[in-house]
């Protein structure tokens, strides 16, 4: 198993998307990449954006039955990637974008789909990509969240889920007609 982090805006779609995935064998909503002083924020202390956390979730995938170069296709088709801390509604530090590693070897490869994705905009993508240099799960509230709470907000539409579970490996650079 490997592991892969997305700050995709509010995180409980992008966990519910990454959810709907073939070879996405779990998620978790949590906080990444804030201030080395705050460990363990709550949401509370996140939502005021001084921790400098992004909402974020950890997907854990099969490489065997999913790559790491989809993932991170699928996820720019999520996303309104030139969007600076803002995606839908939500506004602020917290909802900024952003891919984080773990593993240094794997840099180079997302780089390339970054580089891919900047091709189609005239404006600077405004994505982070780094390495994850904290994480921190959000409380059981926020899991799995829209599983609990169908009617929930969401700042992605429905067909984008029922897309992502259709979506094959060669199809994933094609953006789904209701994404931002």
């Amino acid at each position: 198993m490997k592991e892969i982090y997305f700050a995709g805006g509010c995180f409980w779609g992008t966990e519910h998307f990454f959810k709907q995935i073939q070879g996405v064998i779990s998620t978790q909503t949590g906080f990444a990449n804030g201030r080395a002083d705050i460990v363990g924020p709550t949401y509370e202390q996140v939502y005021t954006d001084l921790t400098g956390y992004a909402e974020t979730v950890r997907v854990e995938y099969d490489d065997k039955q999913v790559d790491l170069t989809f993932l991170v296709r699928m996820f720019f088709a999520a996303i309104d990637p030139v969007s600076v801390n803002r995606q839908g509604h939500d506004e602020g530090t917290r909802y900024r974008t952003g891919v984080y590693y773990t593993d240094e070897s794997e840099r180079e490869q997302i780089k390339r789909v970054f580089e891919q994705e900047q091709e189609k905009y005239t404006e600077p993508l405004a994505v982070e990509l780094l390495p994850l240099s904290s994480y921190y799960p959000a409380d059981e509230y926020h899991q799995d969240y829209l599983d609990k709470h169908p009617d929930g907000y969401c700042h992605l539409p429905v067909s984008l889920f029922e897309w992502a579970r259709k979506v094959s490996n060669t199809k994933a650079d094609e953006k789904h007609p209701n994404c931002l």
